[in-house]
């Protein structure tokens, strides 16, 4: 009788060895099965994306411009409904808001950057890496004051430059 121990627990640890196998196989079905999980096989090439042609700083840059300092919402005109005309991308537009204390020097509208910028490539990277302009003096409010790393300033003028601004 106390020899029938031992082959239980051996039983015991295969029944576990079995449902843990039989758990994960069904992870792996299902997460297989629900599109989540793509499957790639060995023999086949991944397609390129959408902006493998396009430089990396030029992604780079779009990110930076569209996600982070988001210049749309100030140098992108808007339709009817108040929605970014985004076929007029980054083309300069009138300046959305207004000073919350009157201000003279308050600018009615921000220029066109898309496509070619105000200003050498040299001078957009000064004035996003110290927020000096051409003249020698800060942009005025509401533009922000950047900031930027040079790559950073770099990239975004790559962008501003590329043909990416036709969407």
């Amino acid at each position: 009788m106390l020899s029938s121990f031992p082959c239980r627990r051996s039983h015991r640890k295969g029944l576990v060895f079995h449902f843990v196998f039989f758990a994960a196989s069904a992870v792996i079905a299902l997460a297989l099965i629900s599109d989540q999980v793509p499957v790639v096989f060995a023999q086949t090439k991944p397609q390129p994306s959408a902006t493998a042609s396009v430089a990396p700083n030029v992604v780079r840059g779009k990110y930076l411009v569209e996600s982070v300092a988001v210049c749309g919402q100030c140098h992108t005109p808007r339709d009817s409904d108040g929605n970014l005309d985004r076929t007029r991308w980054l083309q300069g537009a009138p300046v959305p808001w207004l000073p919350a204390k009157p201000d003279s020097n308050w600018p009615l509208s921000a220029p066109r950057i898309g496509g070619t910028p105000p200003a050498s490539d040299a001078d957009m990277i000064k004035l996003l890496t110290s927020g000096i302009w051409t003249n020698g003096k800060r942009l005025r409010l509401p533009m922000p004051q950047f900031r930027m790393e040079r790559s950073d300033a770099e990239a975004v003028v790559a962008y501003l430059r590329s043909s990416s601004l036709k969407q």
